[in-house]
């Protein structure tokens, strides 16, 4: 019983710190960044013809705020991502209305669920119309981010399903 009550405590420890060190750090979009409202970064995508490039995170969301430190902060992200898209920047927990381009009005919490936002970072791949492309969560890399940039700006996903894409870039 004793070694069984050392185990929980041992694993509650655990949990602690991993929700100290990881939970508490901010989750604002990456600095550097023109990220939009939802409304207004679709009203851009739209007259602009660009796709979009959606980031949807959340206050307190670690991963979030090691993926801005470690993959936007590298300068090639930041040119590509400027240049190849309407950047959006949504808040998983915000009661913050939009539009969606249907016209519904939904609160951008509501928009996560819509997406099947289970987990922070999210990010998602529009076409200028607000049709999904592509859809990905969890930390990122910077070159994870250049793989996905190649892929939705040189239009491989009207050709190749991302899977089979994303094999033939590991060599298998």
């Amino acid at each position: 019983m004793d070694y069984l009550n050392r185990s929980v405590s041992n694993l509650l420890s655990v949990i602690l710190c991993l929700f100290v060190t990881v939970g508490t750090a901010s989750a604002d979009p990456p600095k550097g960044y023109d990220f939009k409202r939802y409304d207004d970064g679709m009203t851009i995508a739209k007259a602009e013809s660009k796709r979009i490039f959606l980031y949807f995170g959340r206050y307190g969301c670690g991963w979030c705020d090691k993926t801005n430190k470690e993959a936007f902060s590298k300068e090639e992200v930041k040119n590509r991502y400027s240049r190849h898209y309407s950047l959006i920047y949504a808040d998983a927990e915000s009661g913050d209305r939009l539009s969606l381009p249907s016209g519904e009005r939904i609160t951008e919490r509501e928009l996560g669920v819509q997406l099947k936002a289970f987990a922070t970072p999210l990010f998602a791949y529009f076409e200028p119309n607000g049709k999904l492309i592509l859809k990905i969560s969890g930390l990122q890399s910077a070159a994870d981010l250049l793989l996905y940039d190649r892929y939705i700006h040189g239009e491989i996903y009207k050709k190749m399903g991302f899977r089979a894409y994303f094999s033939s870039q590991q060599g298998g």
